[in-house]
């Protein structure tokens, strides 16, 4: 197939370009670059089955290739890049989703929608079921991401509605592996970044506050599984690991594969960072038959092998 991702050149975009060109697919990568790297594409430069092409998607697409699937991933993902320009991550949400989902229609193309665990804001209720409707904060420093994916998520059902267009939505919890960005200020990154340059672990809050990581194959293997599925799902899907891990704990995990002992400087936690996460998958597993098989210290060290050859 003909396949199309926006933020091709991020984190899960690379890695979901590795996943179908070795699956024998045709993939065009579309990213301006704002958080993806240009690195994150050397491997397929060669490829007669991969193209990449600069663009913003704040403007509309205009490709004349047949596209048979679009996975549009295109958003910073990380509070750092996110809160860095909040008018440019909404912007990116909701005017460059409402041009995808145009371009989606124009080329009578099923199209994915990787939406986001922080729909649910800081939940009042654990696990998070795709049924709940969140506790989001919509005017604060986090409503940029929070806010603009569920307005995508809208667009998403309303374009289904009004046009018939075939669509998936996936809420993703956190998620980690090799190709992140050392400086992205995402939670694993950091520690293991940290621990490799003997830096002072930096711990938001007192540590107690948990989070779900799946690892980026796990992830990827979800997301063909629900783009690729016969039956129709009109409703999002939660894909993470359910397992739950405090902060302290993950600090913890790459303690003992390093050797290390860890020293962790506590810092006061941001405005509203989400005390608990953790996805209930029991749709996924029932409609994908899909669940996680790397355990996060399977996983962990693959990351850290990763980011030792990064910065070392």
């Amino acid at each position: 197939m003909n396949i199309l991702i926006t933020g091709g050149a991020g984190f899960l975009g690379a890695n979901l370009s590795r996943s179908l060109l070795e699956q024998g697919h045709s993939v065009t990568s579309i990213d301006n670059f704002h958080s993806g790297r240009k690195e994150n594409l050397i491997s397929y430069e060669d490829s007669s089955s991969f193209q990449s092409i600069t663009h913003d998607i704040r403007k509309p697409l205009d490709i004349s290739d047949n596209v048979d699937q679009i996975y549009h991933l295109a958003c910073p993902a990380s509070p750092k890049f996110y809160q860095s320009d909040p008018i440019y991550t909404t912007e990116t949400c909701v005017i460059g989703t409402l041009n995808v989902l145009n371009f989606a229609l124009k080329k009578n193309a099923k199209i994915l929608f990787t939406s986001t665990s922080e729909v649910y804001g800081d939940p009042e209720v654990h696990p998070q079921p795709e049924s709940y409707r969140g506790s989001v904060n919509p005017i604060g420093i986090r409503a940029c991401y929070d806010e603009g994916k569920r307005c995508a998520e809208s667009l998403f059902y309303d374009f289904q509605r009004m046009h018939g267009l075939e669509i998936r939505v996936a809420r993703l919890f956190n998620t980690y592996g090799p190709l992140m960005r050392s400086d992205d200020g995402r939670v694993v990154s950091n520690f293991i970044c940290q621990s490799i340059l003997d830096h002072p672990i930096t711990m938001y809050g007192d540590g107690s506050q948990t989070r779900s990581f799946c690892h980026v194959n796990d992830l990827i293997r979800g997301l063909q599984l629900l783009m690729n599925t016969e039956s129709s799902i009109l409703h999002p899907i939660n894909l993470g690991n359910p397992g739950e891990f405090t902060l302290l704990e993950l600090v913890n995990q790459i303690e003992l594969f390093t050797e290390k002992k860890l020293q962790v400087q506590f810092l006061p936690l941001p405005p509203d960072d989400p005390k608990k996460r953790k996805p209930d998958i029991s749709i996924a597993m029932q409609e994908l038959e899909w669940t996680p098989s790397i355990s996060l210290k399977e996983g962990l060290k693959d990351t850290y092998e990763y980011f030792q050859n990064q910065l070392l």
